[in-house]
């Protein structure tokens, strides 16, 4: 029997891994639509270019085209909806992804439905002159793009000194995914009060506690969650240092989490989709939080997944692609917890040496499952990095599972003692 022909947008090597090793493998082949070199690390985003380049991939291809999908952000959820109505396959609507992915509109359909779950948010024009005072939040609060990830261009302001240090960059960084964002908008009919609106950043108050991200999906008009992800930050630091599977929250305060994200995906429509949704549970005041809501699986949590159930959630993606339910996720895997370490620093400068293949063999024959990922370079300054967010430099990624999170805490720290960086710092290496 011929096999489904499955198109990924963002294809790269670790994550073809993981698809094929799914189940689903043996009756789909996957191809890329475009790899991953088209979408990160790129100088710019032609988002024409790139729907042309995918559509001419896809039409070219000898055989038919079955799915289509992308486990990472902008530009790869936006693409999907596109290609998938472009070639008659299943795909969620791209106004739903839209929504999901404005981060002001996301806010605004929220409010309909989960007012108490959310921060107060204001949208504001960088370039405005007058911004902070016609923001009217008192400080503390966070500004970010409209449309980012991975925390681009979102700071922490604590005063209207700071505000103004910080507007020079974002007015100078917005664009960055900003505009290519705006064309989209423009050329595939979002409303005009939306699409044209000049504010390009949103302020909101403060959020905070026990961070965990609901993966899911939504089939058919029904809303399923399947996993809970904690997200372990750095200490006194906004910046991610882990993320633990499975999460260590109380089953009520996760099955809360459900409810609130469910009536949000309903409001804004997104169906035949999988979902990552990232929440807060602040313990003082007992309430649940809704940060944001990602229109795919999280590519950051298919290792962990792998190692607590035998294979990636990879496979609920390809599952809804292909217009099926996903079959439920049991756990089959070697370790009963797993977690995705990263490893930082907060002071810039040039890359000198990274660990050794050799260093990386040894660790994985005393760690059997680990996995390491390096995406620094020899000779390589860190601010030459793109997609980071504005207080570290990621500079690699750890895989590790374990019977319990001691062991597992225990193996990430015999991994930093092999996983030794040489970076020559800048004269000015902090982040601020």
């Amino acid at each position: 029997m011929a096999k489904k022909n499955v198109f990924i947008i963002g294809l790269d090597a670790f994550n073809r891994e993981k698809l094929e090793r799914l189940p689903q493998a043996r009756e789909c082949a996957f191809h890329a639509a475009l790899d991953i070199s088209d979408i990160r690390n790129v100088d710019q985003y032609d988002i024409q270019h790139l729907i042309d380049k995918a559509t001419r991939t896809m039409e070219a291809f000898d055989g038919p085209v079955d799915a289509v999908a992308s486990y990472y952000d902008f530009p790869g959820t936006v693409l999907v909806p596109i290609l998938a109505a472009r070639f008659g396959v299943p795909g969620p609507s791209l106004e739903a992804v839209l929504k999901c992915e404005h981060k002001y509109w996301s806010r605004l359909e929220q409010r309909k439905v989960i007012p108490e779950h959310i921060p107060q948010f204001r949208a504001f024009d960088p370039f405005d002159d007058e911004a902070y005072g016609h923001i009217g939040l008192l400080p503390p609060f966070w500004i970010k793009p409209i449309k980012s990830f991975r925390s681009f261009l979102a700071f922490h302001i604590n005063d209207e000194r700071q505000f103004r240090a910080v507007m020079p960059l974002c007015r100078e960084k917005v664009g960055f995914m900003g505009e290519p964002f705006r064309y989209l908008m423009e050329r595939f009919g979002a409303p005009p009060e939306i699409a044209g609106m000049p504010e390009s950043f949103v302020a909101e108050t403060p959020i905070g506690g026990w961070q965990c991200t609901l993966e899911g999906y939504s089939y058919d008009g029904r809303v399923h969650v399947y996993g809970v992800v904690d997200s372990v930050r750095e200490q006194d630091s906004s910046s991610f240092a882990r993320y633990e599977y499975p999460s260590s929250l109380p089953l009520e305060i996760q099955h809360r989490m459900m409810d609130v994200v469910r009536s949000a995906i309903q409001q804004i429509g997104l169906d035949n989709a999988p979902f990552n949704a990232e929440f807060f549970y602040d313990q003082t005041s007992d309430q649940v939080w809704l940060l944001e809501i990602n229109p795919r699986v999280s590519q950051a949590h298919t290792d962990i997944f792998e190692k607590v159930h035998g294979l990636s959630h990879l496979s609920v993606m390809v599952d809804l692609a292909l217009g099926r339910k996903p079959k439920p996720m049991e756990r089959k895997g070697p370790f009963n917890v797993a977690g995705h370490f990263m490893l930082r620093t907060v002071e810039s400068g040039r890359v000198l040496r990274v660990p050794s293949q050799a260093a990386i063999d040894r660790l994985r024959q005393r760690q059997p499952g680990t996995v390491v990922k390096i995406p620094v370079q020899p000779g390589q300054h860190l601010r030459e990095l793109q997609g980071q967010d504005m207080y570290s430099f990621e500079i690699a990624n750890v895989f590790i599972g374990g019977r319990d999170q001691a062991e597992m805490l225990d193996r990430y720290d015999e991994a930093l003692a092999v996983l030794q960086f040489d970076i020559e710092k800048d004269t000015d290496p902090v982040i601020t």
